[in-house]
């Protein structure tokens, strides 16, 4: 408004000036513009006073804010006079000390080592400087602590240092957490390295961080640096490689480890030595945030396999205890039924009376038997032994005797009891044998155990002679077209009508075919025992394909015989894998062609409640009862010896359905035929039968 009042007056004396043409007026006018000019500029010097005010007043409160938080504080130190000036949080002057006064705040050799960072600043050797200082005591042998960073604050015209900056951070209650936190990991790695249990811990990640002593012998652990890195993982833990870190909650577990089923390289048992079976107690402490998020785990724990063994080995001789001594109170003057119910008893011979005494104490006999008791009790052929035995004691012979006997007593299985007897002679004080003292042990198990692998051993045998048949006979199955394709090819070579040509061309190409569908064969088989094969499911109209794949099969059959296809639908649309299904179908209906000479050969499926079933019947020769057991043995022989098949047709089939869900069974009588049932589960989207509606 004073500025238009100003204007107003100008134009008002210009006017005037323009009409009197007196030089008053222009003096008049020349001062009122200078004076408006001085006007507005004394506007704009207040308006930017009060700025800079306002903006120093916001950084004072900002430096001040972040002194409070941060627990700083700030000084200089004047060079001149040697003085340290302690500001205040507006960064203004609040007290100045003398390097005396000052240093009362700190301890003496601290501020000593502070005062020569000092002066290398002051003289040009550092440009700035960070040193750490304990101040005055403040409870139970406690410290403040500070870090205090130099800087230069003010730099004189000549080029030398004028007064220096601190800043001085307060690190008392960081240092007491930390010397808090490192008393603690003192004694928790005093606490987890002198612990009687294995103790272990990982990670948020599940990855091995630190592992006792115990836990190192544990584990067969050189050692603990070797184990502490990425490798060792929770998961890599034969104890603990089932423990998910998803909602993970405190646990206490009893285990036992089989470690060769752990072979696998990234458990690392090679490097160790571990094997054998391991029993292993132990605890799972999860540990959290207050967020409730996974921090790490704690696991403790202990190898209890003796424990377990001891435990283990006490309940059964408990047992054989309780049971003995129940045998014992039954039949105490039964031989028989004492031989069969012991395990080892104290056997005593007298030469003088001609008795056995068996007992299982040496304060009491519990049965005396003579000679020819004993020999009775022996089975035919070893009575002869038991009598050689007796004659030679009777002779008082100063050798140990030692004889596997089987007995005419049998056990509960029903098996004729062994026992070993083992005699040494006893001398007296006259230098004669008095009696012969001795153990009688129970060898059936053992003899059952030796018969069993004897019969083990032959099947093992034998089974090694059906793999080499059978390799005898897919070399002979794979030689047959591959020396019919060299043949024909070495035709082409040698001299022959043209006309032939073709012929040999058909048979090299028939023959290469059925190699190729022979070695296919063998590479499938292999694919499918190492569970390598791939089903995928798929909605196919099996109405539609079913008749192809039964043509596939039926592609070499003999002109004697007759094939039918039984389909009842229209439109049968299921979930199932065609191609495996398709290959089973065709190895079906080959191997009934194969076997089929002359009459007929019928195919037929039907939809029931979830399950695709599928028969293939035909008329041949059939298989011998004996037979139907192992018709899908790699190795089955018939009743002359003979392989059936080249074992890569039914054992294929087989194995192809069990592994897609289903069954499959076979019937068939020696002369009359064969029957196959393939039953698989499936889902129908779509079922149409032949002059029927959609159900």
């Amino acid at each position: 408004m004073v500025q238009y009042i100003f204007l107003a007056a100008i134009v008002d004396t210009w006017h005037y000036a323009l009409n009197t043409d007196h030089i008053l007026a222009y003096v008049t006018g020349f001062l009122l513009i200078g004076t408006f000019v001085l006007l507005f500029y004394n506007r704009i010097y207040v308006f930017r006073e009060q700025d800079a005010n306002l903006k120093g007043q916001s950084q004072n409160e900002r430096l001040s804010l972040v002194l409070q938080t941060g627990n700083l504080r700030l000084w200089l130190y004047d060079v001149q006079n040697r003085h340290y000036i302690v500001l205040s949080s507006k960064g203004e002057y609040s007290n100045e000390y003398n390097p005396v006064e000052f240093s009362q705040f700190f301890d003496r050799d601290d501020f000593e080592v502070m005062r020569s960072k000092v002066f290398d600043i002051c003289e040009g050797r550092l440009q700035k400087a960070s040193v750490s200082l304990k101040g005055f005591p403040i409870r139970n042998g406690e410290f403040k602590s500070y870090d205090v960073s130099l800087s230069i604050a003010e730099v004189g015209n000549d080029g030398k240092v004028k007064s220096l900056l601190g800043i001085e951070h307060d690190v008392t209650e960081s240092m007491q957490k930390q010397r808090k936190v490192s008393r603690l990991l003192m004694r928790y790695q005093n606490v987890f390295n002198t612990s009687l249990v294995d103790m272990l811990y990982y990670d948020k990640n599940g990855v091995l961080k630190n592992i006792n002593e115990k836990a190192c012998r544990t584990f067969g652990v050189k050692e603990s640096d070797v184990v502490l890195h990425d490798n060792f993982l929770l998961e890599n833990n034969p104890f603990f490689n089932k423990v998910s870190l998803d909602n993970l909650e405190s646990t206490r577990s009893t285990s036992m480890v089989d470690f060769a089923d752990f072979q696998d390289e990234r458990y690392h048992l090679a490097e160790f030595g571990l094997r054998g079976k391991m029993y292993y107690e132990s605890s799972i402490n999860p540990i959290r945030n207050k967020k409730g998020e996974l921090e790490g785990i704690f696991m403790s724990g202990r190898n209890v396999t003796e424990l377990v063994e001891s435990y283990r080995h006490q309940q059964e001789g408990m047992k054989r205890l309780q049971k003995v001594t129940k045998d014992i109170e039954e039949y105490i003057k039964n031989i028989n039924y004492a031989l069969r119910v012991s395990d080892v008893r104290l056997v005593n011979y007298y030469p003088d009376s001609y008795t056995t005494e068996i007992s299982n104490n040496v304060n009491e006999a519990q049965l005396r038997l003579s000679q020819l008791r004993c020999i009775r009790l022996a089975t035919i052929r070893f009575r002869r032994t038991v009598s050689s035995v007796l004659n030679r004691m009777d002779h008082r012979t100063p050798h140990p005797i030692k004889e596997v006997i089987e007995t005419e007593i049998r056990d509960k299985k029903g098996r004729q009891i062994w026992l070993m007897f083992h005699m040494v002679p006893l001398i007296g004080s006259n230098g004669r044998i008095e009696r012969y003292f001795g153990l009688c042990r129970n060898m059936t198990d053992m003899m059952e155990t030796e018969r069993r692998l004897a019969v083990e051993t032959a099947k093992a045998q034998e089974t090694e002679l059906l793999k080499q048949s059978f390799l005898t006979n897919m070399s002979y199955e794979i030689r047959t077209p591959l020396n019919t394709v060299v043949g024909f090819a070495e035709l082409f070579e040698s001299e022959h009508d043209p006309a032939d040509e073709p012929i040999f061309v058909e048979e090299i190409k028939r023959n290469s075919n059925s190699l190729l569908q022979l070695v296919n064969d063998i590479l499938f088989l292999s694919r499918l025992d190492a569970n390598m094969i791939e089903y995928n499911k798929m909605e196919v109209d099996f109405a539609e394909v079913f008749d192809s794949y039964c043509q596939m099969g039926w592609s070499t059959v003999s002109p004697n015989v007759r094939t039918a296809v039984e389909n009842p639908y229209e439109h049968l649309v299921v979930t199932i894998d065609p191609e495996h299904l398709g290959k089973v179908i065709s190895l079906l209906c080959t191997t009934s062609v194969r076997f089929t000479q002359e009459g007929a050969i019928r195919a037929k499926y039907e939809y029931r409640h979830g399950e695709l079933a599928i028969s293939i019947e035909d008329t041949g020769r059939g298989i011998a009862k004996d037979m139907l057991d192992r018709v899908f043995e790699r190795f089955a022989r018939d009743k002359n010896d003979e392989l059936c098949g080249t074992g890569l047709d039914l054992p294929i089939a087989q194995s192809l359905v069990q592994q897609m869900g289903g069954t499959i069974e076979i019937q068939s009588e020696e002369g009359r035929g064969t029957t196959v049932w393939l039953i698989l589960p499936c889902s129908a989207t779509t079922i149409v039968k032949k002059r029927d509606i959609i159900v």
